[in-house]
């Protein structure tokens, strides 16, 4: 499978994500997910912040183009989709078994 491109965030988004675990006094993962995005993201970035070097993250990387961050978040969105599905077919299969049980063949 390819390797998704990495998202790239702004400074004002990364300071009011901080925010959110620091004055607003979320958990790293509540507000990872609030804003979707990895928790151990999330938490390097607060780590950062208390030491004061949030400024310097990311700063070496790539910008993403809108069209890259799309596809990564559809594929995210499939894969998520995909083990739905896979969930549902098993639950499906089991409750079949089920009610086959009490019938006479």
């Amino acid at each position: 499978m390819a390797k998704l491109p990495r998202q790239s965030f702004t400074t004002e988004f990364r300071e009011q994500a901080v925010r959110l675990i620091t004055e607003d006094k979320l958990s790293v993962p509540e507000a990872a997910r609030r804003l979707s995005l990895s928790a151990k993201t999330l938490a390097n970035w607060v780590y950062k912040a208390r030491a004061g070097q949030l400024g310097e993250v990311g700063k070496s990387r790539q910008p993403v183009s809108d069209l890259e961050a799309e596809i990564s978040r559809l594929k995210r969105e499939l894969a998520e989709a995909k083990l739905e599905r896979d969930l549902l077919k098993k639950a499906a299969a089991y409750f079949a078994s089920e009610s086959m049980r009490g019938t006479r063949s």
